[in-house]
């Protein structure tokens, strides 16, 4: 039997025992329909990530009864969006601009819950992908410890499509040595003891070099529609 062919429980039966207990599996969902969802709920999973706020709610609605599941926001925030998602989400994983955290420090004083959240931070450049360079992010970094009602839980990054193995592991521990640093250093209100890195291509790389959340989509569910 192809992989293809396998049930979500029979995947993730493949998967589980190369993720240690200790890093967080996060199945991205999106583009899935809810019973996707359940079925992989029903093999053990409570962690779904999700990149379209309409869809999730959605989903969200259609599997009401599956009362602990946590919700991951994992795509680009749009700032019209941002109350919606603080409402419905319990992690944020793409805190991308400083505009976007200011927005979301506007609308916790005002009100609205806060999810954890990462800070979305390239490691290499990448005109496909949301987030600071590094240099950006440091320089932005005082301002977003003075945001006192957002709760910075972590970075989180995604690797440029199409690298070398090795340029891959570098990269990524490259990744782990910055959040390293990051936890070393003395915040009001940051905290970074959470790594979200590593996809379906790249999820054991990321793991061997201290992710603690992976973000696995097609290997659970299989591909995307195109």
């Amino acid at each position: 039997m192809s992989f293809e062919d396998l049930s979500i429980a029979d995947r993730l039966a493949q998967i589980r025992p190369t993720i240690p207990e200790s890093v967080r599996l996060v199945a991205v969902s999106k583009t899935k329909p809810a019973s996707a969802i359940r079925e992989a709920y029903q093999a053990g999973i409570r962690d779904f990530g999700e990149s379209r706020i309409q869809e999730a709610i959605a989903k969200q609605e259609e599997l009401e009864d599956l009362e602990d599941i946590t919700w991951h926001f994992i795509g680009h925030l749009q700032t019209n969006k941002t109350k919606l998602a603080l409402e419905r989400m319990q992690w944020i994983h793409s805190v991308d601009r400083l505009k976007l955290a200011r927005e979301i420090q506007r609308l916790v004083d005002k009100g609205s819950p806060c999810p954890n959240l990462c800070l979305q931070v390239k490691f290499r450049p990448d005109a496909n992908k949301s987030g600071w360079d590094w240099s950006e992010f440091h320089q932005d970094l005082p301002e977003l410890d003075r945001l006192s009602s957002l709760k910075v839980r972590g970075i989180m990054t995604i690797l440029p499509f199409g690298l070398p193995t090795e340029e891959s592991r570098e990269i990524l521990i490259e990744a782990r040595q910055g959040c390293d640093r990051l936890r070393e250093e003395t915040w009001k209100h940051l905290r970074f003891p959470e790594l979200s890195m590593g996809m379906s291509d790249d999820y054991l790389l990321a793991i061997e070099a201290g992710s603690t959340m992976v973000r696995l989509g097609r290997i659970l569910f299989g591909d995307r529609p195109t």
